[in-house]
């Protein structure tokens, strides 16, 4: 059989990492090429604007080359396209090769890091080390100093699995799904207790580097950026108050820095126990949401969770903000002059800068309502949850009729506007 090219290849196995959307590159230090010892030839950076869409906290954009090793595996989880008994077209990349490409790829601007997951070909262990490698040749035959992210691999030794951290800006290690019983049922090569353990090996790793680095200057740096995760969402039977519940679990003892949900997608050939079709886009959008909410806006998991039906499922024409909000009315109305900020950052409509320039304005002032509008995108939605100096929301708080008239309006688009 005659050997692909590298561009069928590359078209193969980017077209097979698609499924895979923990790749943002938020929280990576700043470095870059310049700051090597003299006369080196250093190369790359993790600054400055690319061509793709992963933004960092402080609005750089670093564009990632995001691609498979292999999309072989020795794996069935009913759930992946690149599963053993998937009819699919199989493709694999050397290290060296996917080294040259990101370099090439550097070089022309195109962008400014990688992405690097695999299939597993012979063996864990195997595939890992080839990952290592890869960052292995990058950082120290090219000293690049691009944004590397490596998904890393359980089941395989925890030495090798060290050894990415090392090289690795970012690791993220898959959870898959939401439940043991799910990832039972769906991906039986998967072992639940070794994707935690893998997880409280790495999160012990990066607290362990940081502390180094605090007492020796020189310390090796161990996956600044941190680790992140995926979960599926609709592939299973678990809930939004389930998933919810996992992720806060995830950040609290795994200090992750994301998780990230993808809505599961019909593949070919897929499995019987699998659901015919995709779900709403928007609930991956809503636990999004939710998760914001524990992150950045103080709410514990059970509240977000209270914010669901009896089904334990989301509602998907409002944002959990707004439904936690209407179904517990007697925390609200909010008086933006007095109230602090854990009040302020619960009232909808309210971000948290808005909230923050709320609290800083206040010290001078007495805020009106004009005063608030300016400061979100929809007035009418914070209104009957707030009190200024000249408003006073009175008995609108309470009509039964609140949702329908805050709740933004369903429209069709047109395709073609004049």
């Amino acid at each position: 059989m005659a050997q692909k090219s590298t561009l069928d290849r590359l078209k193969i196995l980017a077209d097979a990492a698609k499924y895979d959307a923990s790749c943002a590159s938020s929280g990576t230090s700043k470095r870059d090429s310049r700051g090597g010892p003299k006369g080196s030839r250093a190369i790359g950076s993790t600054e400055g604007m690319g061509i793709c869409h992963a933004y960092a906290p402080d609005g750089r954009c670093i564009s990632l080359l995001k691609l498979l090793m292999t999309n072989h595996c020795v794996f069935d989880c009913h759930y992946c396209v690149n599963r053993k008994s998937s009819n699919v077209e199989r493709a694999k990349f050397t290290p060296q090769e996917v080294a040259d490409l990101t370099l090439t790829f550097y070089k022309r601007n195109y962008i400014e890091g990688l992405f690097l997951s695999s299939g597993i070909i012979r063996s864990s262990d195997h595939t890992m080390e080839m990952l290592v490698e890869t960052a292995r040749i990058l950082r120290e035959e090219h000293d690049f100093r691009g944004y590397i992210h490596l998904k890393t691999i359980p089941e395989a030794d925890p030495e090798i699995v060290h050894r990415a951290g090392l090289y690795a800006d970012r690791v993220s290690i898959n959870v898959e799904l939401p439940t043991d019983a799910g990832l039972t049922r769906l991906a039986p090569d998967k072992n639940a207790g070794q994707i935690d353990g893998a997880m409280a090996g790495m999160n012990n790793a990066i607290v362990e580097a940081k502390d180094a680095k605090k007492r020796f200057r020189h310390a090796p740096r161990f996956a600044p950026a941190g680790q992140s995760t995926q979960m599926i969402v609709g592939a299973d039977a678990a809930s939004d108050a389930d998933i919810v519940t996992r992720a806060s679990s995830l950040y609290t003892r795994h200090r992750l820095r994301r998780v990230y949900y993808s809505a599961f997608s019909p593949i070919p050939d897929a499995s019987a126990v699998l659901p015919l079709k995709r779900p709403p886009l928007i609930r991956e959008h809503r636990l999004y949401q939710s998760d914001w909410l524990m992150r950045f806006y103080g709410f514990a998991p059970h509240e977000v969770a209270q914010a669901a039906g009896a089904d334990g499922m989301l509602p998907l024409d409002i944002d959990p903000k707004l439904a936690w909000a209407l179904k517990f009315r007697e925390s609200f109305p909010v008086d933006v002059n007095r109230a602090p900020k854990e009040a302020l950052l619960r009232v909808p409509g309210l971000g948290t800068r808005a909230v923050g320039q709320i609290l800083s304005a206040r010290r001078h002032r007495r805020l009106r309502l004009d005063d608030v509008a300016k400061l979100t995108v929809s007035v009418k939605k914070v209104q009957p949850f707030i009190v200024t100096v000249d408003w006073r929301p009175v008995l609108l708080t309470d009509r039964a009729d609140l949702k329908a008239l805050i709740a933004p309006k369903v429209e069709q688009l047109e395709l073609f506007v004049a």
